[in-house]
């Protein structure tokens, strides 16, 4: 069964609670909303929003994909990623969608959206892992996250 909206969570301890509180949500009558994960999301973690047609689109596969073996590097830059399926959006969450990143359905779209909230990089394409980690990687609050650990 193909949720509203399907999340990933890679476990490190503050994922594995938001990935609960979410995984929760998703499963109850009412279900988070898109502005609500990201409302959640913010000042803790970066999204790499997924968004498509369908789960079947090739786009979509290939992104996924090429996610999927670095599951490590994702979580190291404290993100979740969020797959926006429009054929399951409510007409809310695709308005929202088309007002917060500027994207439009059913182009498929990969949207980094930082911890600040604001959309980082946008791309109709997937966009590689190295190119995703090297536009993070470059900005100050991870920049400051490095210098710590």
């Amino acid at each position: 069964m193909t949720k509203l909206l399907n999340h990933q969570f890679f476990f490190r301890p503050p994922l594995l609670l938001l990935g609960l509180l979410l995984f929760l949500t998703a499963q109850s009558p009412k279900r988070m909303s898109l502005e609500q994960i990201l409302r959640e999301s913010r000042w803790k973690y970066r999204v790499l929003l997924i968004a498509a047609p369908t789960a079947e689109h090739p786009d979509f596969k290939t992104q996924k994909a090429l996610l999927a073996a670095k599951k490590t590097d994702l979580a190291e830059r404290d993100f979740v990623v969020v797959e926006a399926l429009y054929d399951q959006l409510s007409a809310t969450d695709k308005a929202f969608l088309k007002s917060k990143t500027g994207v439009q359905p059913p182009q498929f779209a990969a949207v980094l959206i930082g911890k600040d909230g604001g959309v980082k990089e946008r791309s109709r394409r997937p966009i590689p892992p190295a190119d995703l980690f090297g536009t993070v990687d470059k900005m100050p609050m991870r920049q400051q996250e490095m210098r710590r650990k």
